[in-house]
């Protein structure tokens, strides 16, 4: 097995060397050092000339081939970094590599205007994105990886070549594989290749695109006879360079964060609703751009408290990046240094996250929410408890308002960072949306008004789980009910339907035919009564007909009893595991 493995580092290898014989007919391109074209940022890391020097030669204006001729996120160079230990036996202690990754995302990273609408990449976020700029390149990138991959990056004309020739020499046979499902993918190579390959998203053939050869586009645009890779290729040079305005003004703009102090946390967790705290972070002196973090939030429904103490590193002024115990922290850092927000997630497959917005906090007194997302007509006495930071801790029953209808009877406790109080709920309490006040600072949007729960919702509407546990870790799926109230008008899926937020209900999962005598609810795996999805054992089942591994497709349904019951169901696909992972978790 080793040796395999070697032999099939040193094809690698070779083919990169090689890489002219990969569909080329001319040379590989080199990054220009014409005048006309005098692009390249100087490295002046001594760390990275020692480290990278002996492949990565440098000019006599201090740029290093390869190097100075690319800009990408923390992620990116990451991945670049591990690759190069990976196939290129390149030997670098842990410090070495994090001090390497930190002087080129700081030198040769993203602006904060490039990076912010694919923000979700490094979050490790699940979302639905359609990259609509140029569909060729899209359809030619994204059928490997995510297009926000590409985005992290900024090349100058000949690296964005050297890269698809990078990526024909790793993966030879990407020439000969369909582009989502068209004739063709990369085939017949770079500029002046003969292939011609389809450029429609989802394998949609029969239906020419834009540039696709067979005929002009419906606008009467001349049919585009280069291959998808030419197309592609032209439109990265042009819309992702290297040198941009935006990087420009946050070179010269950018200076190390101060963000030392305390921050209000203010999250949602799939599941578990809203959550409130406290993040207090303090410099860490013996190294640039890193802080220590001691974390502190409520579950604002169950009233669970979690602590966490971590570690961060802020990136390219911005970019904070860090690690609270097991959960993983990715933050942008707005340039005023009062708000951050992003993702902090954890789970084998990074699947259980908080999506989280922090705000520093000052002397000035802050609400957060409450723990409670709406409040039932004609209800008294109910308990409501309200996160904040700096409250005042002498507080009347007058002093804290919800508008017409909501009377507070009581203040049970007040402390600077919750405020609990009884309130009454009149039958006649018109519905919608309520602001909250508290001693004059007013949040908008706490709590709803509702007279009945008209619907459910699930979410996420469509779901994914892994099965594992024996060779390979589970991918959970968590899921949620929302309550909706139909609003004033009283008619469902309208622009006025109120979101009540998170409701306990009933689950169970029912069959999604697929095939004939299909038994997937008995063997996918478990759904437990908080909506979590627990995935069945990896590997072949004899208890299944055909040995058949525990995947299959199901509805998970949601059910609010009553007189008259309402139901609401999302798809759940339970799929097989990821069974290659480059650059796994032990490596970071």
């Amino acid at each position: 097995m080793t040796s395999a493995i070697n032999r099939t580092i040193v094809a690698c290898c070779l083919a990169i060397v090689c890489a002219p014989a990969f569909g080329q007919s001319r040379d590989v391109p080199q990054p220009s050092t014409d005048a006309a074209s005098d692009e390249g940022i100087p490295v002046d890391s001594a760390l990275v000339k020692s480290r990278c020097g002996s492949c990565h030669k440098s000019d006599d204006k201090g740029r290093m081939s390869r190097i100075s001729y690319r800009r990408a996120t923390a992620e990116n160079w990451e991945r670049t970094i591990k690759r190069m230990v990976a196939l290129n036996h390149v030997t670098l202690t842990p410090e070495d590599a994090r001090n390497v990754l930190k002087y080129l995302t700081d030198h040769q990273g993203l602006a904060p205007e490039e990076l912010r609408p694919i923000a979700f990449e490094g979050e490790h976020r699940m979302v639905e994105y359609s990259y609509t700029a140029d569909e060729t390149t899209s359809n030619l990138c994204s059928s490997c990886h995510s297009m926000a991959r590409v985005l992290s990056e900024r090349r100058t004309k000949e690296e964005w070549e050297l890269l698809i020739t990078l990526h024909r020499a790793l993966y030879p046979l990407v020439d000969n594989q369909p582009m989502n499902g068209g004739s063709g993918f990369m085939r017949a190579g770079g500029r002046g290749g003969g292939g011609r390959g389809n450029a429609r998203a989802g394998g949609r053939g029969s239906e020419p695109a834009r540039g696709t050869p067979g005929g002009p586009a419906a606008d009467g645009t001349p049919p585009d006879d280069r291959n998808p890779v030419d197309r592609a290729l032209e439109h990265l040079e042009k819309t992702l360079p290297l040198t941009t305005s935006e990087w420009s003004a946050w070179a010269a703009a950018m200076q190390p964060p101060k963000l030392a102090g305390r921050w209000a946390v203010t999250g949602t967790q799939l599941g578990k609703g809203n959550l409130y705290g406290e993040m207090t972070i303090a410099a860490d002196p013996g190294a640039p751009d890193t802080f220590t973090t001691q974390i502190r939030y409520t579950v604002a429904r169950s009233g669970e408290t979690i602590t966490r103490s971590g570690k961060a590193t802020v990136f390219t002024g911005y970019q904070w990046r860090g690690r609270a115990n097991d959960w993983r922290e990715t933050m942008f850092v707005e340039r005023d240094w009062k708000q951050m927000w992003g993702r902090w997630f954890t789970g084998a497959y990074d699947e259980t996250g908080v999506d989280v917005k922090l705000t520093r906090v000052t002397t000035e007194p802050i609400v957060l929410g409450a723990n409670v997302s709406a409040l039932k007509t004609g209800s008294a006495g109910q308990n409501v408890r309200i996160f904040g930071a700096n409250l005042p801790g002498s507080v009347r029953p007058e002093d804290v308002g919800l508008g017409q209808g909501v009377k507070v009877t009581r203040v049970v406790s007040a402390r600077p960072d919750e405020l609990s109080i009884d309130v009454d709920v009149a039958a006649s309490a018109p519905i919608g949306v309520r602001d909250g006040s508290v001693a004059g600072i007013v949040k908008p949007a706490l709590v709803v008004v509702y007279d009945k729960i008209d619907g459910l919702k699930v979410m996420p509407e469509a779901g994914m789980a892994r099965v594992g546990g024996a060779a390979f870790p589970k991918q959970l799926q968590q899921f949620e009910a929302i309550g909706i109230n139909n609003g004033p008008d009283g008619k469902p899926d309208t622009a006025d339907d109120l979101n009540l937020g998170p409701i306990d209900v009933k689950w169970s999962v029912e069959e999604y035919p697929t095939t004939f005598n299909d038994d997937d609810t008995q063997y996918v795996g478990v759904l437990d009564q908080t909506g979590l999805f627990t995935p069945n054992l990896d590997g072949p089942n004899p208890k299944r007909s055909g040995n058949r591994n525990n995947v299959g497709d199901v509805w998970v349904v949601a059910e609010l009893g009553g007189t008259k019951p309402i139901r609401a169901r999302a798809h759940l696909l339970v799929t097989v595991p990821v069974y290659m992972n480059w650059f796994s978790e032990a490596n970071k």
